[in-house]
């Protein structure tokens, strides 16, 4: 086989499905409507081809638009292999001065992960493999966009469904109002009893006042963290909110590169870090990101976003890391983008709660271009 990695061409698909309405689900952010992402496809002179996720940040045709221009010029050329010096230019070229900022972050982010799917093919190594992994088990929890706000009786009956596929802990939407917030994490405390893992987001639904009437109820159910009570810069609010009870706060899926990171952990506020792959610089800027939080003795907990390619990258670098946390296991319904658009499933979940990496080469799946084509962007918000 030839292994030119020279970088010839960079595309990216803007692609979107609809929602069923009796599918979607309602969160702190609003009820979603639509799955968006972006897939981006690195080909290579040597016939190699790598794919990458960037996260759509609710803007994909602009995110997809970014690729295929500044960042294309910028990547072209260079040597698939170079994963460090790629990075390392886009982020002088285009992030650190004048650039997009997150949206750039976003971008480089599904170019990384290709350049890693490329480095995986052309040694015939799984991703986990070459970060200096094994194929070990990883906990996962039931999370994506789902378990959502439901009555109580809806929601254990949903809740059941993930615990008999395996699932040992389930990640509870909170941010509707504190009342009946805490009344669901009680029902399904009651239903399941203490050996299930209850996890909580509130997808910045929550003021301070709210954070102060919820968590000593979430500290009375044994709540394992709670997620995002607040926007990501608004640092302020989780240090008053850390004084509110026990429950662990979590953020960092809107946390961009390794230095709004630094900052994260030296605040000592936030225990439970949750950098996304297809957000914060790809696989290369979140190793770097696990290794500050392994000298603070803090897992990591990626945050999964909309296709097969990061949650099967996801499960790769878990492997990898000698502090690993959950994985987020995507329980949503009809998600085209996880049962179809990629082969094989990117990942499955035994009756332990567990994952395990893929063996095949780089991120071990194949992407149906046609798919892509036949599901263009649907523009317009994700959440209403």
């Amino acid at each position: 086989m030839n292994h030119d990695l020279a970088i010839t061409d960079i595309k990216a698909y803007a692609t979107s499905f609809p929602l069923p309405k009796d599918g979607n689900v309602r969160l702190g952010i609003g009820r979603a409507i639509k799955k968006d992402a972006v897939v981006v496809k690195v080909t290579t002179a040597g016939g190699l081809i790598g794919w990458g996720e960037s996260h759509h940040a609710r803007a994909p045709s602009t995110i997809a638009k970014l690729i295929e221009t500044t960042l294309k010029m910028l990547v072209v050329g260079e040597n698939a292999a170079d994963v460090q010096g790629i990075w390392q230019k886009i982020y002088i070229k285009q992030l650190a001065s004048h650039g997009l900022g997150a949206g750039t972050a976003m971008a480089m982010s599904g170019i990384d992960m290709a350049l890693w799917d490329i480095r995986g093919k052309a040694t015939g190594w799984p991703l986990y493999k070459l970060l200096g992994g094994a194929c070990k088990p990883i906990a996962a929890y039931a999370g994506g966009i789902s378990l959502g706000f439901q009555d109580p009786a809806a929601l254990i009956e949903e809740a059941q469904l993930h615990v008999a596929a395996g699932y040992k802990a389930v990640k509870l939407r909170l941010g509707d109002n504190p009342k009946d917030d805490l009344a669901r994490v009680a029902a399904i405390r009651r239903a399941f009893g203490d050996d299930l893992v209850i996890l909580t987001d509130a997808n910045i639904g929550y003021s301070v006042a709210n954070a102060r009437e919820v968590m000593p109820g979430l500290d009375a159910n044994g709540v394992a963290w709670l997620e995002e009570p607040f926007p990501a810069h608004d640092y302020r609010s989780y240090r008053e909110a850390k004084a509110f009870g026990r429950v662990p706060l979590a953020a960092g899926e809107n946390h961009y590169t390794r230095f709004e990171f630094s900052r994260l952990i030296d605040e000592g506020i936030v225990t439970i870090l949750q950098p996304d792959l297809s957000k914060t610089g790809g696989v290369t800027e979140v190793m770097k990101i696990a290794a500050m939080a392994s000298a603070h003795k803090l897992p990591v907990h990626p945050h999964t976003s909309m296709t097969g390619l990061n949650m099967a990258a996801s499960v790769h670098v878990l492997a990898a890391l000698d502090q690993p946390g959950y994985f987020e296991g995507d329980v949503s319904k009809n998600n085209l983008f996880r049962d179809v658009m990629v082969s094989p499933l990117p990942y499955l979940v035994d009756s332990a709660g567990n994952v395990r990496p893929l063996e095949a080469a780089g991120l071990g799946l194949e992407v149906d271009e046609d798919f892509l084509i036949r599901h263009p962007v649907i523009e317009g918000p994700s959440y209403v």
